[in-house]
């Protein structure tokens, strides 16, 4: 059973999918609690972004429950997940190219109900602003560097104003440089009250920001706990050697 009780903001209870065959996430029981800083690690293929998709609204589960806020929300569509303050981006950052820097982060803005093109571009220069992103306002979204794209599709989660944020492989393909500014920045929102969910194979990234550790393999959870304990985890161990 899950509910809203007890600071969780997101419940998954026996969560099941399967591709071609292959059991992707196989009864997984997962909690976002209220001021979280989680980091979903696990071996190539162990089923932490389809695990992600079922919490965010992207995937069904064939079997299970999600519950947000204390709503079941199981196979309901994304958009009323993001209206319950449940954001994500994606391992592939998924920009409007074409469109302007500014313009992107208008998009989700201009979703909020109430919003106006002057309320939401007064919003999304103040995030572009926190973000080291405003002198680029102008600027296609395509001739941003890999890094700074995946600082604006943060920002575009945050136009959403989410309670929680979900990243997936926010520090993939990064510059040093720009990944410690992603690192400082989800920190910062951290300390403001944001919750983060953050899958990510950088493991010295992942152990700088996480305050918690959740470890899947082959499609299950296999520990979950704070850092030291899961990195003295036999059975974290032999998964990451190949022996589990």
């Amino acid at each position: 059973m899950i509910s809203g009780a007890n600071g969780v903001l997101i419940g998954g209870a026996g969560l099941t999918k399967h591709f071609g065959g292959i059991a992707a996430v196989d009864s997984v029981d997962f909690s976002v609690n209220a001021g979280d800083l989680i980091g979903l690690i696990g071996p190539n293929g162990s089923g932490k972004t389809t695990l992600i998709n079922l919490l965010t609204g992207h995937l069904s589960p064939e079997s299970g429950d999600v519950v947000v806020r204390g709503r079941r929300v199981t196979a309901r569509p994304a958009h009323e997940f993001a209206a319950l303050g449940v954001a994500r981006t994606f391992q592939l950052t998924q920009l409007f190219g074409r469109m302007t820097v500014l313009e992107n982060m208008l998009v989700p803005g201009l979703t909020r109900r109430g919003s106006t093109r002057e309320s939401a571009a007064r919003e999304a220069r103040k995030y572009l602003t926190f973000l080291n992103l405003i002198h680029l306002e102008g600027l296609d979204a395509k001739n941003l560097s890999g890094g700074q794209q995946k600082l604006l599709e943060l920002g575009r989660a945050l136009m959403l104003e989410p309670t929680v944020l979900f990243l997936d492989e926010p520090f993939a393909g990064v510059h040093p440089r720009l990944r410690d500014e992603l690192i400082k920045r989800i920190q910062e929102l951290h300390q403001s009250g944001r919750t983060f969910v953050v899958v990510d194979h950088d493991m010295e990234s992942i152990l700088r920001i996480a305050r918690r550790l959740v470890v899947m393999a082959r499609g299950r959870k296999i520990a979950d706990g704070s850092p030291a304990a899961v990195r003295a985890d036999q059975t974290v161990l032999a998964a990451y050697s190949g022996l589990e």
